[in-house]
């Protein structure tokens, strides 16, 4: 990107990262959906859950990743195999109080300050695909 790029996305967008039990970095708010809800609603119940935030859901996924359970990740048999798809969020609402505030910190970063947040590819993929459509 051009620094004149560069600079507008520090002033128009935020990225919105977690803390995680146990752990020091930071991450994009993920889980998994129950039967009866999309892909969307369930990017949207886990927003909520986790960061405490509630907006308008992109159209389409940021990506598709493909990865191992934490429970299983030393297994051999395909029991552990997940598919894990990212949305972007444009948050309206910030609540005060969430179901998982006890366990998680939410961080407003700025673009650059995300990037260096990523622990996973898959994250870096994610905010990547999230800039060339913004």
């Amino acid at each position: 990107m051009s620094r004149i790029k560069d600079a507008l996305w520090e002033d128009r967008v935020l990225i919105l990262m977690i803390s995680t039990p146990n752990r020091n970095d930071l991450v994009f708010p993920k889980g998994g959906w129950e039967d009866d809800e999309t892909l969307e609603e369930a990017a949207c119940r886990e927003a909520m859950e986790e960061a405490g935030v509630k907006g308008i859901i992109g159209e389409n996924s940021l990506g598709v990743w493909d990865f191992r359970s934490k429970s299983s990740q030393n297994s051999c048999s395909l029991a552990g195999s997940c598919r894990g798809y990212m949305f972007a969020l444009q948050v309206t609402e910030e609540l005060d109080r969430w179901p998982g505030q006890a366990s998680y910190n939410r961080k407003w970063l700025t673009v650059n300050e995300a990037f260096e947040c990523c622990r996973y590819d898959w994250m870096r993929d994610a905010l990547k695909h999230f800039l060339l459509l913004f």
